[in-house]
């Protein structure tokens, strides 16, 4: 990785999620006595092409002050907003170290430095951004609008990918995408959503499905054995 260029990474989180049903914010639940947001952070920090983690927070978040990591001089802290694209904004209005920018999932731990590697890879190859994502590979049923536990029809997966992160862009057309989305009341569910709006390519970089975010309590002990995996 000699000589290879380095990238800021935008963690938001400042969410809650509620579907964890914990009595904290499941970025703060632990595995191995560290946070799931101290094992994306470290994850993140030991690879050797990202410079800053930039994290929006909650502006009364009571729990990040007593982690160690909270010390660390490449993590910078930043007030969160109420929505995810409000957070990734406000990461970008405080970052001037590179034309590019990182941004991936606080509650996703299990991110393999070879996924990263070919994300990165895409700054050299031109100025399209790209996202990790995953072929669908089950079937998929769309459901009733008005019963919504009840099957409509069965979606073609043919074509179809599950949106990973980190998802990577050049820093100016993010900036730009999320402004007009916001300002257009678009429903923004992440950046790809946003650049997709705005008319940027948006490149599918095969990642592992390894790549999991925390997001229901059974999550917790797949992650856990992903990250015994990483490290035996």
């Amino acid at each position: 990785m000699h000589n290879k260029p380095i990238f800021d990474v935008i963690v938001p989180a400042a969410g809650v999620g509620k579907r964890m049903r914990a009595d904290r914010p499941k970025q703060y639940l632990t595995i191995h006595g560290q946070t799931l947001l101290e094992h994306t952070l470290n994850n993140l920090l030991s690879h050797p092409q990202i410079g800053r983690v930039i994290l929006p927070l909650h502006p009364s978040d009571p729990y990040f002050d007593a982690l160690d990591i909270a010390h660390h001089p490449r993590v910078h802290r930043v007030a969160g907003g109420k929505e995810r694209a409000d957070s990734v904004l406000s990461g970008l209005q405080t970052d001037d170290s590179s034309p590019w920018i990182l941004v991936h999932d606080a509650a996703r731990p299990c991110l393999k430095h070879s996924d990263l590697n070919k994300l990165l890879a895409l700054a050299e190859q031109g100025t399209e951004g790209g996202i990790l994502a995953t072929p669908v590979r089950d079937t998929m049923k769309r459901a009733k609008t008005h019963m919504p536990n009840t099957v409509s029809h069965t979606e073609d997966r043919d074509g179809l990918w599950h949106a990973l992160t980190p998802q990577f862009f050049p820093k100016a057309q993010l900036l730009t995408a999320l402004l007009n989305g916001l300002s257009a009341g678009s429903n923004i569910t992440d950046e790809a959503s946003a650049m997709e709006q705005a008319g940027f390519t948006v490149n599918l970089i095969e990642g592992c499905s390894s790549n999991i975010k925390v997001t229901r309590p059974e999550d917790l002990a797949l992650a856990e054995f992903y990250l015994n995996q990483r490290t035996s």
